[in-house]
């Protein structure tokens, strides 16, 4: 149902999602890093800065190691996420489904109160319509 309303919307069918826009972003970032280190040598510089500062390395598996733990963690956390907002959408959709049955629910109850209250309205007419035909057919003594 949301997805008919985003393809009638042609401002929402047009503009990329959030998604891809960092999803294309992240690559663009990774492009321009890749061409930086390509052109400006970045590995060969941090190998002379390294054979310079020869008591520098000893700090360079604990920052190796310390990258890895974060990569493998930052994907853990953004699964954990995913998992999450794909419960809570569930958790939602079946929410909107239940409200959206609980306005036709109340829909059907207002249709057959107005058709009560219509039917009411005609008998006490009816009634009344009677009491003024017998007063005004009534004898007078």
């Amino acid at each position: 149902m949301a997805h008919a309303q985003k393809a009638g919307n042609k401002d929402t069918v047009l503009r990329p999602s959030r998604a891809l826009r960092d999803l294309v972003l992240l690559v663009a970032i990774t492009l321009l890093v890749l061409l930086l280190s390509y052109f400006f040598d970045v590995f060969v510089l941090i190998v002379k800065f390294l054979q310079k500062y020869p008591d520098k390395i000893i700090y360079i598996d604990e920052v190796i190691t310390a990258l890895l733990t974060l990569s493998i963690g930052l994907g853990i956390f953004s699964w954990r996420r995913w998992l999450e907002l794909k419960k809570e959408t569930a958790e939602r959709i079946r929410k909107q489904e239940e409200l959206l049955k609980l306005t036709a629910t109340q829909a059907e109850v207002e249709r057959i109160i107005s058709k009560q209250l219509r039917s009411d309205m005609d008998q006490m007419k009816q009634d009344v319509r009677e009491i003024l035909h017998a007063l005004i057919n009534k004898p007078r003594r």
